[in-house]
């Protein structure tokens, strides 16, 4: 991990503190997985201003590109679940997708659950929308 520990700008911990809080009912393993493991993360999370949050951390509504070993590779925007639409590759951020990526930076390697099952995700790109 390129930082040592996830970084998030104050503002977006709050919200994704909030939104985890009311996401704790999912039944389905993958999503509760993912949730769980998030939470323990913010445990050791970086909490910055928003000027000191590196430009190559992933945020809310960060493009990023993602790949894994097996050549699978997928662009996205970071949203709030009430902004998701994936016809124009907005992911929720209660997405596994979504949970696995926030607050990890760009060149960093992640391995998550997901509903096909465990992978080592590559962070190729990260990029702050203006």
């Amino acid at each position: 991990m390129k930082y040592g520990s996830i970084i998030l700008e104050k503002k977006d911990y709050v919200d994704l503190k909030r939104l985890l809080n009311l996401s704790e009912g999912y039944k389905e393993n993958t999503r509760k997985y993912s949730i769980d493991r998030l939470k323990e993360e913010l445990n050791q999370a970086i909490v910055a201003e928003d000027k000191d949050v590196p430009v190559d951390v992933i945020r809310f509504n960060s493009l990023v590109t993602v790949a894994t070993n097996d050549g699978w590779e997928n662009s996205f925007e970071l949203v709030l679940p009430e902004e998701s639409d994936l016809k124009t590759n907005k992911i929720s951020i209660l997405t596994p997708m979504g949970l696995a990526v926030i607050g990890y930076a760009e060149s960093d390697i992640i391995d998550w659950e997901f509903p096909g099952g465990k992978k080592s995700l590559h962070i190729k790109r990260v990029k702050q929308k203006n």
